[in-house]
């Protein structure tokens, strides 16, 4: 590879570094290939380190590069599609649903949740972990928190923790008559344990999809799933629901 030395732009370093990195993605390594080191690239493309690291990161956003733990900065494959949301009248864990539970505890909820669910700071609620993967790879992480006012019953049902529990908290959920739901997504970085279930590193980016359950009048449910940014392309459906594409030219199923 010959030395590509940059010229005074107009538009930050970083971003005109990008643009000439998304070329050189293209034309000279394949999917999965580990990329040279950052002193080696910062060498080549005749900049700091810094700024090479802010082309990186952006890449990584934009799904270009994946960074893999005791790997390397590799080429990411293209975007995986799943289909997220696309039922606006169904609580989790019921129909299609392609998430699959995890375990289930009794644990205080984040006090932003607790403001939402109104309850108290203190207020144990059950917390349903669940994953989804997609493609052989795992795509998001989701803590679905669910106040003990709506399962009122669940005390009568003789389940263990983990798995079974958290089974059991869906469907009891499922009682109630769902009267609506609202979505918010947000940019935002993997914390450590979720970077840990999706295989990334702390600090990755990723998109941060929080869902409340309307029922009785309240908030029901709150749940927050952490998908991860490079391999997700989020739209909006007519039908409200959100939807992510494998491609400019492939529905998501």
């Amino acid at each position: 590879m010959g030395t590509t030395q940059l010229e005074s732009v107009p538009e930050p370093k970083y971003w005109h570094l990008k643009t000439v990195l998304s070329e050189a993605l293209d034309s000279e390594f394949s999917v999965g290939e580990i990329l040279p080191n950052e002193r080696d690239l910062a060498a080549r493309f005749g900049v700091a380190r810094a700024t090479l690291r802010q082309a990186l990161e952006q890449l990584e956003l934009e799904g270009r590069l994946q960074r893999r733990r005791g790997v390397g900065t590799t080429v990411a494959p293209p975007r995986v599609g799943v289909a997220v949301g696309t039922e606006q009248h169904a609580w989790p864990g019921a129909g299609e649903d392609a998430w699959q539970p995890v375990d289930c505890v009794l644990a205080a909820p984040p006090t932003a949740v607790a403001g939402v669910l109104e309850t108290g700071s203190e207020e144990l609620v059950h917390t349903v972990r669940r994953s989804r993967v997609s493609h052989g790879q795992p795509v998001a992480a989701e803590l679905l928190y669910i106040p003990e006012s709506s399962v009122p019953d669940l005390s009568a049902i003789d389940t263990p923790s983990a798995t079974a529990r958290a089974r059991a908290v869906l469907r009891e959920l499922q009682r109630l008559e769902l009267e609506g739901q609202d979505r918010a997504v947000e940019l935002g970085s993997a914390r450590a344990d979720d970077a840990k279930e999706l295989d990334r590193l702390p600090g990755a980016p990723v998109l941060v999809v929080t869902t409340r359950f309307f029922a009785e009048g309240r908030t029901a449910a709150v749940s927050v799933a952490t998908y991860r940014a490079d391999t997700c392309r989020l739209t909006f459906a007519d039908s409200g629901g959100v939807e992510i594409h494998h491609g400019p030219e492939r529905q998501a199923s």
